[in-house]
């Protein structure tokens, strides 16, 4: 990425940027690359529009949390990897540290605390939240009839083969549909720039990745319960196409499925993480503070932190250098339409079940929802403040009516 008079940030002045960025950054992964390009295009002119566009391209390929993954890419071309590791820890770590403060809030409270009142004011809040989501995202990525039926088709199989095979399969399905179906509009002249990483870096990155993908399983098989929390959260990392939201029924399969935290609980994490600034990936740190297997508290968080985020620094290091070869070619563009679509439908699968069927349990829920989603996309209400004011009144209503 070229800077417009040849100066570079330093790994502790990358952590600062993104550690204000980490603080502040509010209404999830898409408001976060507009907010990136805010400060290091715009304002700090570190970056042309065009690398910073190239960038976000590579990272809405890759799977895993696309804003988070920008970041790094933005650390690593001004700082090398230390400042890839500086970017992340800027933006992730106030996120992560709330959600663990969370996490033992509930700890203290009692196991009741997750299934009172107040907390299933959040779970409704995560049902307009998911909903929003799944509108913008179809608006955007299933415009037209052959997309919009993959997404649907997608949503089907998600929903009538649970777990984790059902959601690989979706995707496969999606990204060979889009390879042989799909045709991408033409792109104008890629002009090509420098690439802070070696090819033998990027070779050896992207062989640690899948060598991780594939021993995890086992070592997790044959480990602990600490080697059993990293597969899972690693594979959830590696496997997520979309960022954001999409997470959520791969990390339902992965620790609800198994017994490892409880359905109630886990939708409330949900609900907490839409109230915190910072990568909706972050989730995973709550998630390995409450579970019941592996170390839990503070060392489970960082556990799972560490596994969900490994895998995009992997990717990003090793395939940033081929990037612009592989864009080039239309069937790769075609399957991206694919999966794109399919992630669509899963998430729609996901607003149903665990959402739907866990947030809303009355008619006085739905209508919680209702004005919820209302104040976020017609009012364009912040998140967090949203969240705050289900978690609030869920609280409140019971008194008023009971």
């Amino acid at each position: 990425a070229c800077m417009s008079d040849g100066k570079k940030l330093t790994p502790a002045q990358t952590f600062l940027a993104f550690l204000r960025l980490g603080l502040t950054s509010f209404g999830g992964p898409v408001a976060h690359l507009g907010y990136f390009r805010e400060e290091f295009v715009e304002r700090r002119r570190l970056m042309r529009d065009d690398d910073y566009a190239d960038l976000v391209a590579l990272c809405q390929f890759l799977p895993g949390p696309a804003s988070s993954q920008v970041g790094i890419g933005i650390g690593l071309s001004q700082a090398g990897l230390r400042g890839a590791l500086a970017a992340w820890a800027g933006f992730t770590l106030p996120s992560a540290t709330l959600l663990v403060l969370f996490a033992s809030g509930l700890a203290l409270l009692g196991p009741e605390a997750a299934r009172s009142e107040w907390i299933h004011g959040l779970k409704v809040a995560s049902v307009a939240v998911v909903a929003l989501a799944v509108w913008g995202m179809a608006k955007n990525l299933c415009p037209d009839r052959s997309r919009g039926s993959l997404a649907l088709l997608s949503a089907a199989v998600a929903l009538t083969v649970p777990g984790v095979g059902g959601q690989l399969a979706s995707m496969g399905l999606g990204g060979l549909a889009g390879w042989i179906w799909l045709k991408p509009s033409s792109e104008g002249v890629i002009v090509p720039h420098p690439v802070p990483v070696s090819r033998r870096m990027a070779l050896a990155s992207t062989a640690l990745f899948i060598l991780l993908l594939a021993l995890l399983p086992w070592l997790g098989a044959s480990g602990g319960p600490s080697m059993k929390l990293a597969d899972s959260f690693y594979r959830s990392g590696s496997l997520v196409f979309g960022g954001g939201h999409v997470v959520l029924p791969l990390l339902q399969a992965e620790v609800v499925d198994p017994g490892w935290i409880d359905e109630d609980l886990f939708l409330a994490g949900y609900g907490a993480a839409q109230a915190v600034p910072g990568p909706l990936f972050t989730l995973s740190a709550f998630l390995g503070a409450v579970s019941r297997t592996g170390p839990g508290g503070w060392a489970g968080g960082a556990l799972c932190l560490l596994a969900i985020f490994l895998p995009s620094f992997l990717l990003v290091i090793g395939l940033y250098p081929f990037w612009e070869g592989l864009r080039r070619r239309v069937g790769v563009r075609g399957a991206l339409l694919g999966i794109n679509a399919s992630v669509v439908g899963l998430l729609l699968a996901a607003l149903y079940t665990p959402v739907w069927t866990f947030g809303i349990r009355s008619p006085g829920d739905f209508v919680l929802a209702l004005f919820a989603f209302g104040a976020l996309s017609f009012w364009k209400a912040p998140p967090w403040l949203v969240v705050l004011l289900c978690g609030v009144t869920g609280g409140i209503l019971p008194l008023l009516t009971g």
